[in-house]
């Protein structure tokens, strides 16, 4: 086959995968295919050398390995351009909640699957991505996966029965993040920090985050020095506290999974 990678959908996720695995030399621009329905989304990759059409079928024809990078609602339409490609093809499939089984179903024939549950802190370079053999992978089908997403970020192995949960931790987890930083950001106006409101939010939690990451020490910990007896921060915990806000993002987190699991059925 003439590419080594293709990619059916070159949304954000889409662009932050092609552009680190560019940058970092796992692929080169030229042995890049990829297919979007948006002139504009194929004029990025075009612009970085890569083969860009709108045609799904011509991806799965001429990629050694195909991401699909399409949202998990709509690949039941996508499924049938797939139905021809070679029985040697890897498909690397970023859909959240779809199983290696259901894919194979939906494509209608058997189908070596890599499954990789990615966030959308790649776009910057600092992703967390879980990656699983499908049923039918062979040892080592999960190769350039693995380089491709630790060229953006962070990479776990994990059995493909996990996705769904990293999906609800790691997947969806900026976002409540950034449900935090929202709720930060508005109560930091209203003390009057309008001005540097963001970058203060922005800091704290980027700073916060990396102490987490590399002071070994686990999350009660790290908030226990920081909460004076008496003081400020145990007045917002207590508070927390009162408004069971702990078991509230455990129980979101929770519907997250079964989301996912809804999606796969």
């Amino acid at each position: 086959m003439q590419y080594k990678l293709g990619f059916i959908g070159c949304g954000n996720m889409a662009q932050a995968i092609a552009g680190g695995g560019i940058a970092k030399g796992v692929v080169q621009a030229r042995e890049v295919i990829a297919s979007d329905p948006s002139e504009a989304n194929r004029d990025i990759f075009a612009n970085w050398g890569c083969a860009a059409v709108e045609d799904n079928k011509e991806v799965a024809s001429q990629a050694q390995q195909v991401l699909l990078a399409v949202k998990p609602q709509i690949f039941p339409q996508v499924a049938p351009q797939l139905a021809d490609a070679s029985d040697t093809q890897i498909l690397i499939s970023i859909m959240a909640g779809l199983s290696s089984e259901k894919i194979t179903s939906l494509i209608g024939k058997p189908c070596r699957i890599v499954r990789v549950m990615p966030n959308t802190p790649a776009m910057v370079g600092e992703g967390m991505a879980g990656i699983a053999l499908g049923r039918s992978a062979k040892t080592g089908d999960d190769a350039l996966a693995k380089e491709l997403f630790a060229a953006v970020g962070k990479v776990v192995e994990l059995d493909e029965p996990m996705i769904d949960a990293i999906n609800a931790i790691s997947g969806s987890g900026p976002a409540y993040l950034f449900y935090l930083a929202e709720a930060m950001e508005r109560a930091a106006v209203e003390l009057g920090l309008g001005d540097h409101a963001r970058q203060i939010v922005a800091q704290t939690l980027m700073g916060s985050g990396k102490l987490l990451a590399e002071s070994g020490e686990d999350p009660i910990e790290l908030r226990r020095k920081v909460t004076s007896p008496g003081g400020t921060t145990l007045a917002a915990s207590n508070h927390l506290d009162a408004k069971q806000v702990h078991t509230a993002i455990i129980e979101a987190i929770n519907a997250a999974f079964a989301r996912a699991k809804e999606l796969g059925s």
